[in-house]
């Protein structure tokens, strides 16, 4: 499944996504072609500054990014992404083609704005699969880590104001059996978010 950025693109909470940065539609169809077997939704970008636009409007588990490209280069794209606090977590795996294979500092420079990988095309389909599924698997875990950490929060958002109820009772100097009875629900509460029976 493949949306281009003037189309339909996956919602924010979609649980990943990969974008297609290249300005040659002969490389986009390539890399979906060898993508598609993962079965996520894959958007295309064909300059940096499409990228740009998609990376605001959704989350993405990764990105791959052409180096050499009219306009915003890789380099320069990968710089803005890494700056923004919505993006700077994306990891980016940049493609070049064999022009700039063997310049080191090519390389160098792809690390240094922030890759996590630098592949020279023509690349091996599998490895590309396969690193971009590592960071598939990566953003799916992070979620499920998030998810979690929100519920743990909610739960502890929930025991506060059931303190401060509590708290407040006292303060009214409400009647002994009420606070004894709120006393023993938040002493429950206590045990449950401990994971503890009583």
């Amino acid at each position: 499944m493949t949306t281009g950025i003037t189309g339909r693109t996956a919602p924010r909470d979609l649980d990943a996504s990969i974008l297609l940065v290249d300005d040659m539609e002969d490389n986009l169809v390539a890399l979906e072609a060898v993508l598609a077997a993962l079965q996520v939704p894959l958007v295309r970008a064909e300059s940096g500054e499409e990228a740009m636009k998609a990376l605001l409007r959704q989350d993405f588990a990764v990105v791959l990014l052409d180096v050499l490209m009219p306009g915003m280069n890789g380099f320069e794209t990968a710089s803005h992404i890494k700056r923004l606090d919505q993006t700077k977590d994306i990891p980016i795996i940049f493609l070049t083609g064999a022009e700039t294979a063997n310049d080191p500092g090519y390389a160098f420079r792809g690390y240094a704005t922030g890759a996590v990988d630098y592949l020279t095309k023509p690349f091996d389909p599998w490895v590309l699969r396969t690193k971009v599924a590592v960071f598939l698997e990566l953003h799916r875990k992070n979620r499920q880590l998030q998810e979690l950490l929100d519920d743990e929060q909610h739960r502890l958002d929930e025991f506060a104001r059931r303190l401060a109820d509590v708290e407040r009772q006292l303060a009214e100097d409400t009647e002994t059996a009420a606070l004894a009875g709120s006393i023993a629900e938040l002493a429950d509460a206590l045990h449950e978010l401990r994971g503890e029976d009583r």
